[in-house]
């Protein structure tokens, strides 16, 4: 019996579901993707009002101070000298479950960072794991519906979850760090943050780094089992946020010292992993952390509609010295996130206090829409160029350039000589203890074992005995026994 057509809204048939178009092989992605673009735009108008993922979040004010010289990387004026303060706000949130969701859960966590810079806000969008599930944008839709509820049950469905995963191998990474110990942090305090995706650093030469960021908590890590979890959850589903909440009320003000993994753009290609794929880490023997500052909240918000709920990061949102890099999910963010604000709080939503510039002014020729506050008199006109002496460009790139090559198509990304979906995966259950080991496992065979299919289940298993044999034996035992009882 042949399948179905996969075809987009319009009914033509889509050739390639898995991979984005881009501009040759590892490039930057296109914009005449339409297949791309209808997903995501339809992706981000799912849900009214709140957001489709990251719904329920906390956050907080506070400031980024630099304690080290890294100008010989990047000219960013807010990193351009030690002792240098930017105001910041960094909103926390679980990411599959809805705005009445409770905090203790297995999930992985935003850590968004919005930098007020005097050459404009820079927001920095991460999670609290290094890697994510997929590693490119065309599957972030499908990758979301399979774990959030069920169209005919209205739960999360642990056959969608696993069966998702179970056609994903390169998600086998993140499935060891979320079913790990760290999958459920004791409190956002208690946490890293990472921005995960890897970015470009430019200097004052416009020589071109690539980079990857990494929060540390300077609280320790802290993380629940999944029984304490259960138990708290229940009893207090905002644990998190009041947390957050009394620690700063009561003079007790969370930091992370900033660190980041710096790599010449020309080792870029040779590099073992491909260095853009969101699934795979880079190695701290190759690329050691350097340390860059100091992060701290100390100020509480005072509406968390206006200023949690309503505040818009964007991963576009960059600064000069600081721009993208070829990494497919990053690529995809930098329309989603963007067209997801302008579609839940409106075009003018960076007029809003939380997300308007705060160490400079925003000057532009964008002009009405949905609550437009932003007329700017009767002689500014709404176009450019103009004689009538309105801001204008710079002619400066924010970044350097990024080289292309090679045929616009849908490509699968480069492969780097180790790029195999469950290398690493493998090092991190090879890294954990023996008692890490046990909670991981148990953790998984407890989600596994409910799966209804055996060839999803079977699936899956393989993905863990490729990754470490003894990590899928060990699984295959445990979901073995649950299915038995």
């Amino acid at each position: 019996m042949s399948k179905r057509v996969l075809t987009t809204e319009s009914g033509a048939p889509v050739a390639d579901n898995q991979n984005s178009a881009s501009a040759g092989v590892g490039g930057p992605l296109l914009l005449q993707d339409q297949h791309l673009l209808e997903k995501l735009a339809r992706f981000n108008r799912e849900r009214i009002p709140e957001r489709v993922v990251h719904a329920r979040g906390s956050g907080a004010y506070g400031h980024f101070e630099v304690t080290d010289d890294v100008t010989g990387f990047t000219h960013a004026d807010f990193l351009n000298r030690v002792g240098k303060r930017t105001e910041v706000f960094l909103r926390f949130s679980t990411v599959a479950d809805s705005l009445g969701g409770a905090d203790a859960v297995r999930d992985p966590r935003g850590f968004a960072v919005k930098f007020y810079t005097e050459e404009g806000n820079y927001d920095l969008v991460g999670n609290n794991t290094p890697v994510f599930f997929i590693k490119d944008p065309i599957k972030f839709p499908d990758f979301i519906h399979s774990q959030k509820r069920d169209p005919f049950t209205g739960r999360q469905e642990p056959d969608n979850v696993w069966d998702f995963w179970a056609h994903s191998p390169e998600a086998t990474h993140q499935v060891t760090w979320l079913m790990g110990d760290r999958g459920i942090p004791a409190s956002y305090r208690h946490m890293n943050g990472y921005g995960s995706h890897t970015y470009q650093w430019t200097n004052a030469e416009g020589e071109a780094f690539f980079v990857k960021y990494h929060f540390k908590t300077n609280q320790g890590i802290r993380s629940l089992s999944s029984e304490q979890a259960a138990e708290l959850a229940g009893k207090d589903p905002n644990s998190h946020q009041m947390d957050l909440l009394q620690a700063i009320e009561r003079g007790v003000h969370p930091s992370w010292t900033l660190y980041v993994q710096l790599m010449p753009a020309a080792e870029a290609a040779d590099y073992r992993f491909n260095p853009f794929d969101l699934t795979k880490v880079w190695s701290h023997r190759d690329y050691p952390l350097q340390r860059v500052g100091r992060l701290v909240l100390d100020r509480n918000p005072d509406n968390v509609f206006a200023e949690v709920e309503q505040a818009a990061f964007a991963p576009n949102n960059f600064v000069p010295g600081i721009g993208p890099s070829p990494d497919k999910m990053l690529q995809g963010r930098l329309f989603a996130y963007a067209d997801a604000h302008r579609y839940r709080l409106g075009v003018n939503h960076t007029l809003l206090a939380v997300n308007a510039p705060k160490a400079t002014t925003a000057q532009n020729y964008g002009r009405d829409g949905l609550m437009a506050v932003n007329s700017q008199g009767r002689y500014a006109k709404n176009y450019e160029p103009n004689s009538y002496d309105g801001p204008v460009e710079t002619g400066r790139p924010l970044s350097a350039p990024l080289a292309v090559t090679g045929h616009t198509g849908t490509h699968e990304a480069p492969l780097h000589t180790k790029d195999d979906p469950f290398v690493q995966a493998g090092d991190l259950y090879r890294l954990m203890s023996e008692e890490e080991r046990q909670r991981l496992v148990a953790n998984i065979a407890g989600g596994l074992s409910q799966v209804s299919r055996d060839d999803v289940i079977e699936k899956n298993l393989a993905h863990f005995h490729a990754a470490d044999p003894e990590y899928g034996r060990r699984v295959e035992e445990a979901v073995r026994a649950l299915r038995e009882d």
